[in-house]
Order: C-alpha cells, then structure tokens, then sequence
C-alpha cells in the first residue's frame, strides 16, 4: 500500500481527479450509529457508479435489516474526469432496489430495477435532481472538487444526509456558515485508505464524515481539566485579535469565559450546548459580514500562526 500524504489532495484538486472510493469497512463504520434514522426511509447515492460502490453494496445487503423503502443509485457517465466514474460507462444509468423478493435475503440482480438516463448522469443534472427530490436521506462520496456544490444543493433541497469530505472544507465560507448555524456537523469517524479505479490505494489524513443527521456526541459535554488563571503563561494572546491561543483541545481551560481559538479538530468534540463558535481565523467570515475589519492570519509576539483556527466561546464557564 503507497501511503500519502494530505498533499495528495492538493494534488488531486489540481489534476481534477476526484476518483476516491470508500472502503466497505469505513462505510459500516460510521453508518452503524444511523441505524435508527433508516426506516422507511429513501436512500440516494447519487455519486456512485452501482458496479463497483460499497455504498450501494452496503444499503442493498442490509436493506432488510434497516428497513428501508427504496434504494436509488445513479451512475455517472464519464465526459470529464472530475466526477465518479469508471471512465468507460456506456451510458449512464440508475438502479432501484425495493428488497429482497425471492425470500434469500440477498440482492439478486433481477431484483435490481436498471433505467438509463437522458443525460450523463452529473449530479447536478434536472433527471439526478428529480430523483433527488425523492430521497430522504443522500449518502455518498461525492467528487473533493465539487463539494461546496453539492452541499449546497443538499441544502436547497432540505436532504438529510450522510456524506465524506475533506476536513479542510470546514474552512470554506459555505461549509463553515452552516456550521457555525448548527446545520452541518461532523460524524463518528475518519476514513483514510480511499481505492482508485486502477486498484491502487492511498492515503489522507484528513477525511471526515459530514451530516445534518443527529448524533450522540453532539449532546456529549467535553471534559475540561485546565485553568486559565492558574496557567496564564501557557495561554498567549493574540495580537491582532481579542482572544488567547489553545494549541490542543485537550487544553480549553474550564474557567476562561472569552474567545479561544483552538484548533479545527475541536469541532469532533464540538457540543453547540457547551460552546458557541464565533468565527474561523484565517478567514474571518463573521467579522467580515459584520462590516469589521478582518484581522487576517493571527499573530503571536509578532509571528504568524501557522494553522487555522476555530474561535469558540465556552457557554458554561466554571470559576
């Protein structure tokens, strides 16, 4: 297995290769905390070639045991090569699976409904989106480049979903809006190990799960062992910027009732109970609505921070 690092995003973002598949065993992973919101319930992938997604895999060999309504995959006839696809599809088509028929309890293939599509498949397309408009909840891995797209229209739409992207996008203006609005949040695990069409594997450091589906951990308050005034030395101001530096989540001091700026991690941990998030340095997207003046990166005694940081506010200070 070739091990890559986070840089392989950049580097796929710029070759427009957006041809990651998730690995069944990630898929189970993280879907096992949903169980319950499945019932009765439309699920769309909508990003999945059905002949070779562990997505489509994973939803038809238990849709019994989820108790689902209906499963609908499209796929994706390759014109260019930055959305999911073999690149050799015919034509692009979708599949419908409503159970299991002949008492097996497996998904046979004449229990699979095969329709082709007018167009080529894109997500984005007016035949996806009527399909779309049936699904409850959407559950994919859609293309890293078009991921402020295709959460918009989620939104539009009012999808329930359950999807994997890049941790980075958190700093998108788009992505970081509804999360600081408590509409999009994280899910339970990091994939890493994504196949290619080639059979390859590689590796990312930074892969998340986002969804708008609740989750335990959300209501789960993070445990906070540090005091600021006990420890003021370890907690350096920034410059440019009303608020105190936290290098580790590990570290939010249980006693600091103003802004701290920890790092993007925080928000796996992240209660909207327990803390309000304020804005996102180096972006500055709330101040920047507010009319104010944007800070820019953060500094330090006169230098830079390297890393983003998300500014947050502990609601439940203890003295």
């Amino acid at each position: 297995m070739r091990i890559v690092a986070n840089s392989s995003l950049r580097r796929a973002k710029r070759q427009k290769n957006d041809e990651f598949y998730t690995q069944l065993s990630d898929i189970e992973k993280e879907l096992k905390h949903y169980k319950e919101y499945f019932k009765d319930q439309v699920v769309y992938c909508n990003c999945d070639d059905p002949r070779v997604s562990k997505f489509f895999h994973y939803f038809s060999y238990n849709f019994e045991r989820l108790g689902l309504k209906k499963l609908i995959t499209t796929c994706y006839k390759s014109q260019q090569i930055d959305l999911f696809s073999l690149g050799d599809s015919e034509r692009a088509i979708y599949l419908e699976y409503t159970g299991d028929r002949n008492g097996n309890r497996v998904p046979d293939l004449e229990e699979i409904d095969t329709m082709p599509l007018k167009g080529d498949g894109d997500f984005r397309s007016e035949e996806c989106i009527g399909l779309l408009k049936q699904a409850d909840i959407v559950v994919t891995n859609p293309p890293f480049s078009l991921f402020r797209e295709y959460v918009d229209q989620l939104i539009e739409y009012g999808k329930r979903f359950i999807i994997i992207g890049n941790m980075n996008a958190i700093t998108y203006k788009e992505i970081f809006k509804l999360i600081k609005e408590n509409k999009v949040w994280l899910g339970y695990t990091h994939p890493s190990v994504f196949l290619q069409p080639d059979g390859s594997e590689k590796t990312f450091g930074n892969i998340c799960w986002f969804t708008n589906l609740p989750t335990k951990k959300r209501t789960e308050s993070l445990i906070l062992y540090e005091r600021y005034y006990e420890h003021e030395s370890e907690y350096p101001h920034y410059d440019n910027y009303d608020a105190i530096e936290v290098g580790r989540v590990a570290n939010i001091p249980m006693d600091y009732a103003g802004v701290m700026g920890v790092p993007i991690t925080f928000l796996d941990k992240h209660n909207p109970e327990q803390f309000e998030i304020i804005d996102i340095n180096p972006h500055f997207f709330t101040i920047v609505e507010q009319g104010l003046s944007k800070p820019g990166q953060l500094e330090i005694e006169g230098r830079k921070d390297p890393y983003a940081r998300i500014l947050i506010r502990n609601k439940k200070v203890q003295k």
